[in-house]
């Protein structure tokens, strides 16, 4: 990279030096990022990537979902234990913070349906405390993980960013509504803020073992244990599953992104889809299994289908080559054997 700027240098200085400045310098100067929900799925996957690189991270989490194994022991790695629904917490662990990677929040479109109030106070109400904090503390960009649960289930696809948002449950009105915060603190408050839509993350270390775990985890682990996975639905729903490093990467191009990028949320997935009876064979297939799946009544809540455009993602976080969902399972399936 640094050998390809040197040569263009001598063909637009300008334009060469901006590039250095906005793509190569940051991975260069150790900076200090903020992640809250660490010790979960996202959030530990990002330390990793994070003090591979140089840089400091404080992590915040009250392990409502995340675990304690997940935390690493490292030098550039400092953890707090507390709660983003306690604004003193927020104020606490933003201090000297150069970057934000808002990663907790209650996640599950079943349970939130269950227990809406407790989905606003942690979600909501923690994003809303959290962004003040920044604010105040002159944090130079927030970025907060969203959801393709606000598009709902229009049958358009694939869901394009400017369309109109459907939100189906008390979770994606969660995450629709932190997403209007986030706009409103860039817009009035001067905090650049850029919101992510994940679509259907997958990965090592994910937990299969909750009631509301995500499908991959949950196939895997029955499949390994020649065990019969639920499939709620007929199965012929698509997903468009998104590999855990593309989730990554997409997070730390945010975070570089120019300004102008910023005060808007972007879709992050793979721009692929697979049925889950299709996503079963596929898994039947790497772990050798012979079970079958069962079939119950759809959940309440539930889209039909999801399938993300990400050319906005790609053009204005200029995001990298993502990763497929069959290298994903593979070196999931890898993970969950060993």
């Amino acid at each position: 990279m640094l050998i390809h700027l040197r040569v263009k240098l001598q063909e637009n200085p300008t334009q060469t030096y901006c590039q250095f400045i906005r793509h190569v310098l940051p991975s260069l100067i150790m900076s200090t990022y903020l992640i809250t929900g660490v010790a979960g799925f996202i959030g530990s996957h990002l330390v990793n990537r994070l003090v591979t690189m140089g840089h400091e991270v404080v992590g915040l989490d009250n392990f409502s979902s995340g675990f304690r194994e997940n935390l690493i022991s490292h030098p550039l790695f400092r953890f707090i234990e507390g709660d983003i629904r306690d604004l003193e917490t927020c104020q606490a662990v933003c201090k000297g913070v150069d970057f934000i990677l808002h990663q907790a929040a209650l996640g599950s479109v079943p349970r939130s349906i269950e227990e809406p109030l407790l989905y606003h106070h942690n979600n909501v109400t923690g994003t809303l405390n959290l962004l003040l904090a920044a604010r105040d503390a002159g944090v130079k960009r927030f970025v907060l993980a969203s959801s393709s649960s606000v598009y709902g289930d229009t049958p358009i696809l694939p869901k394009i960013e400017t369309m109109p948002l459907q939100p189906k449950s008390p979770y994606a009105i969660s995450k629709l509504a932190c997403e209007h915060y986030g706009k409103l603190f860039n817009d009035i408050y001067e905090l650049p803020t850029i919101g992510l839509r994940y679509f259907n993350v997958f990965g090592p270390r994910q937990n299969p073992d909750s009631q509301y775990a995500a499908v991959i985890p949950k196939f895997l682990k029955a499949f390994l244990s020649n065990e019969s996975p639920t499939i709620f639905g007929d199965g012929e729903q698509t997903r468009d599953f998104t590999f855990i490093d593309n989730v990554i990467d997409a997070n730390l191009k945010a975070c570089v992104a120019p300004l102008s990028s910023c005060g808007a949320s972007y879709n992050i997935g793979c721009g692929d889809r697979i049925s889950l009876n299709q996503l079963v064979i596929e898994i039947q297939t790497l772990t050798g299994s012979t079970a079958k799946p069962i079939y119950a009544d759809t959940r309440l809540g539930d889209v039909r289908d999801s399938l993300a455009s990400i050319q906005l993602a790609t053009e204005c976080l200029n995001l990298a080559p993502q990763i497929s969902l069959r290298d994903g399972l593979n070196q999931t399936s890898h993970w969950y054997r060993s």
